[in-house]
């Protein structure tokens, strides 16, 4: 019985390290210049608009083309639930705050975080383009980053959204699981 409370106890002392990881690699932001701003999707609200969640990544998107960090910005989500491409709905709001559209490369396909790096990884390849920078929630960063580099997408920088909520109690340990299953399944 102790050596059981003992495994359960170490078990949870590095669930809870692997938690501390997450959140301090997601919140170092690594300014740099690069080819492409890389925005997962996220929810669409009911009225076709992004989530502040949402939002928040594709500000930080903004802020980084502003600053002339990247010239295009991939953005990268599937058709959710509430009906609305989120893709398509990603770029509206890029275009309404400013950014021109052939800035913008929508990929309708990025169901996940691994499609979405596999097909930003074959839209940079295709266009011989080498670095991006990630812009998404800090606790999505280490995950979107891996995945990039294991499509073999050079991540130059990151920059984590400035929005927090209640469900990043549950997110972040989440993406610990996360992380893990795809540092031991993708190659």
């Amino acid at each position: 019985m102790r050596i059981l409370k003992l495994i359960a106890a170490l078990f949870a002392g590095l669930f809870l390290l692997g938690c501390a990881l997450i959140v301090v690699a997601g919140c170092s932001d690594a300014q740099a210049d690069a080819d492409v701003i890389v925005v997962p999707g996220n929810t669409v609200s009911a009225y076709g608009t992004p989530s502040p969640r949402l939002q928040a990544r594709l500000d930080v998107a903004l802020a980084l083309h502003r600053a002339r960090r990247a010239p295009l910005i991939f953005v990268s989500g599937g058709l959710g639930k509430e009906g609305f491409d989120e893709a398509v709905v990603m770029a509206n709001y890029l275009m309404a705050n400013g950014v021109p559209a052939a800035a913008i490369v929508k990929d309708s396909q990025g169901v996940d975080t691994r499609a979405t790096a596999r097909n930003a990884a074959a839209f940079m390849q295709a266009g011989r383009l080498q670095t991006a920078i990630v812009a998404t929630q800090y606790f999505h960063v280490p995950r979107t980053r891996l995945a990039l580099e294991r499509a073999r997408v050079r991540v130059a920088g990151q920059s984590h959204a400035r929005y927090a909520e209640l469900r990043d109690l549950y997110s972040i340990p989440r993406e610990v699981v996360g992380y893990v299953a795809y540092f031991l399944t993708t190659s």
